[in-house]
């Protein structure tokens, strides 16, 4: 037998991931995932940005 994603490509129903609420639906499941991916990105993004604007007004606030 050969890798998982090999048997997955065969037998794309056995796939869990291919599943959105309980039904077969991997055209779905893959729009969810880049969803999903996407709005990670612009989490990471956003939380960078806080880090930086919290960090810049606690320097600013340090005693010189």
């Amino acid at each position: 037998m050969g890798e998982w994603s090999e048997y997955f490509e065969d037998f794309p129903e056995e796939n869990p991931a291919n599943y959105v609420d309980g039904k077969f639906d991997p055209k779905a499941a893959e729009l969810l995932r880049s969803q999903q991916a996407r709005v990670s990105a612009e989490q990471t993004a956003l939380n960078k940005e806080i880090a930086d604007i919290v960090r810049k007004h606690r320097d600013a606030k340090k005693p010189g």
